[in-house]
């Protein structure tokens, strides 16, 4: 019995929604998927074919060789791959492809740095460091409390305006890269130092009524990123940090922390905005590794 033949348009969108609905992806992460489907898609077209179904090995070879010519990056191009298989797997799953033309070729091998993560009492210290007792000691403590208990990027934390908190949700909402949104929840003791930022520090700050961006320089200027680097920089040495850390470090804890808390990778990936799942599992190699060392470290039969 042959496959049952259907245009690709079909197939892509009966694919996003089962990504959504049975895998449980956010629309924006099941887009980027298709956007790479549809590129094959077109890719097919070009060399006759109007089918997923009519593609076999040597065409899905020829189309990353094809892109790796082009100059795409390696990780990108695995990116796409592992896009063509997940398509592959879900025409089968559906009986609409009796062939998986992308099951018997290597995954295209991508080295990746792992980023540095601090552990949990480094995160501790540093969050601590800054102290209570002034005003911009207070505005410091919320900022690092808020990188930590969200995963946002700086550029992200330093861009919050007062209407993205959600109090009463325990929420902040964010616009990230490709001007997605997302509401990332965030831990009770962070809101509750950002809640005292905002009612007691942050008015003696501000100099323009019409200014609505949340963490403020004592001139009454909006928080830039590479300011709040050198908060980072300074908390790290008076907290007897001595390797370098940025607000990139600390987003990486955070992920890494909640993976060794037994958080879904696929939730990780929603808060922290990563549009393919494959940047969020390099944490997965990151908790290893870092167990690994605490084993090393702490058990009296490793050394």
């Amino acid at each position: 019995m042959s496959a049952v033949r259907r245009s690709t348009d079909d197939d892509v969108e009966l694919f996003i929604e089962t990504l959504v609905v049975e895998r449980g992806l956010s629309r924006n992460t099941a887009e980027a998927y298709a956007r790479d489907v549809r590129q094959w898609a077109d890719y097919l077209r070009s060399k006759g074919k109007e089918c997923f179904s009519d593609a076999d090995r040597d065409d899905v070879w020829a189309y990353l060789e094809r892109l790796k010519k082009r100059g795409l990056e390696r990780a990108s191009v695995a990116r796409k791959h592992s896009s063509l298989r997940q398509l592959y797997k879900h025409l089968a799953r559906e009986g609409l492809s009796q062939t998986d033309p992308t099951a018997d070729l290597e995954r295209p091998r991508i080295t990746r740095r792992v980023p540095e993560v601090l552990t949990a009492a480094e995160c501790h210290r540093l969050l601590m460091a800054p102290g209570l007792a002034t005003e911009q000691a207070i505005r410091d403590t919320a900022m690092l409390y808020t990188l930590y208990a969200t995963g946002l990027r700086v550029s992200e934390l330093v861009s919050l305006r007062l209407q993205d908190i959600q109090w009463e949700l325990q929420a902040i909402r964010t616009i990230g890269k490709g001007n997605k949104e997302r509401i990332i929840p965030i831990a009770a003791p962070a809101l509750t130092l950002l809640r005292r930022y905002v009612q007691e520090v942050r008015p003696l700050s501000v100099t323009r009524l019409d200014e609505d961006a949340i963490f403020l320089t004592r001139r009454g200027r909006r928080m830039t990123r590479v300011r709040f680097w050198q908060i980072i920089k300074a908390c790290c040495l008076a907290a007897g940090i001595r390797r370098q850390a940025s607000p990139h470090t600390v987003r990486h804890s955070f992920a890494t922390h909640l993976l060794e808390g037994g958080a879904d990778l696929r939730a990780i990936q929603e808060m922290l905005g990563h549009a393919d799942l494959s940047t969020t599992q390099i944490y997965t190699h990151v908790s290893d590794t870092h167990l690994e060392e605490t084993y090393d470290e702490k058990h009296p039969r490793a050394r």
